[in-house]
Formats: structure tokens, C-alpha cells, sequence
């Protein structure tokens, strides 16, 4: 039997490109401009719960797209959310050491997280201001202003942001893909 009007013309098959991209986005985007409003915002709540989960177990170290390039593959499809994630990482709680700061600087030199007794400061070098680990003097065995997550605990952290964008991909492409709706016969 054909399928009622209603539902054929409620979903379409074809290629949604502005669903696709508002998915990529934005978890659960695409759904919601595709008037598919709850299911939008079960994605969103699904996908943005499953990576601040992540967040939450293993803190901000668990998206690193330095260190553990593989794995922010993956959570890079949760949107621009990971990418501000990486970033404040990146930018926020890393720095070099002030050894590695030659002039010039060495090619491909990354910054890396703090050790036992070390402090964050900024340093003008010739390449600019950048953010150099110094000795606390005051005291030397502190724990550090932040670290990489244990290990065991850091893994899951990635791996859960990491099928937080899984699930996000799953989400994308069914917003860009939309199905066609069978008729009962």
C-alpha cells in the first residue's frame, strides 16, 4: 500500500545540506530547523551531556588535540564546542619549558602540562609573549596549577567526549540524509 500524503510529505528523501551544517554546528540543529524540534533537542541533550560527562571525569585535559590527535578526531564532531575546549587546553593550562626557548625558537616545539612545583608565568621572548613553566620557589614539591587526568581515568574521559562526536556523526548524518518515511501495508 502507498504511504498517506501526510507522511510522505513530512519527510522527504534527498540531501539536506543546511540540516547537515547546522548539525555539524550545532548538536541537534539540523533536527530542530528541520521542524523536528524535540528530536533536536534530544540530540543536543544527548550529545552536549555525553562530552560535559567527559569533562566532568577526567577535566579539561581529556580534549588534546596535541597529544591525543586520534582521539580529538572524534570529538571534533561534537562542533565548535570541542574546538573551544581544545583551545582554552591548549591556551590556558600548558606552557614551555624556558629551555626550549632559544632565539630563534625551534621549529615544532609544543607546550606541555606542569609538573610537581611549577608555576605558570608569562615571558617576553623574541617570538613574543609566551607562557614558560618556572620553579615555585616558595613551594617546590606544590602540586601543579593543573595535570594530565590519571590514567585510566584521563582514557575514559576521552573516550566518552569522543563518542559524545560519534554519536554527534550519527546525528549529522541523518539530519543531512533525511529518510523516508514506509507506509504500513
Amino acid at each position: 500500500m502507498a504511504s498517506s500524503p501526510k507522511q510522505s510529505d513530512s519527510l522527504s528523501g534527498g540531501v539536506d545540506v543546511l540540516a547537515g551544517l547546522l548539525a555539524l554546528v550545532f548538536p541537534g540543529a539540523g533536527h530542530f530547523i528541520r521542524r523536528e524540534r524535540l528530536r533536536g533537542v534530544y540530540i543536543a541533550l544527548g550529545v552536549l551531556g555525553l562530552f560535559l560527562t567527559g569533562l566532568l571525569l577526567g577535566g579539561i585535559d581529556a580534549v588534546d588535540s596535541r597529544e591525543d590527535r586520534l582521539w580529538f578526531l572524534g570529538q571534533a564532531f561534537v562542533g565548535p564546542v570541542a574546538f573551544a575546549v581544545d583551545w582554552t587546553h591548549q591556551s590556558q593550562f600548558k606552557a614551555y619549558d624556558p629551555g626550549d626557548l632559544a632565539d630563534p625558537p625551534p621549529t615544532g616545539l609544543r607546550p606541555r602540562s606542569a609538573y610537581p612545583g611549577e608555576l605558570r608565568e608569562r615571558t617576553n621572548t623574541s617570538a613574543g609573549d609566551v607562557w614558560v613553566w618556572r620553579p615555585n620557589a616558595e613551594a617546590p614539591t606544590a602540586e601543579p596549577p593543573s595535570r594530565k587526568g590519571l590514567a585510566k581515568v584521563n582514557e575514559l574521559a576521552a573516550l566518552i567526549t569522543t563518542l559524545a562526536g560519534m554519536l554527534n556523526f550519527i546525528a549529522i548524518v541523518d539530519a543531512l540524509l533525511p529518510g523516508r518515511v514506509v507506509g504500513r501495508g
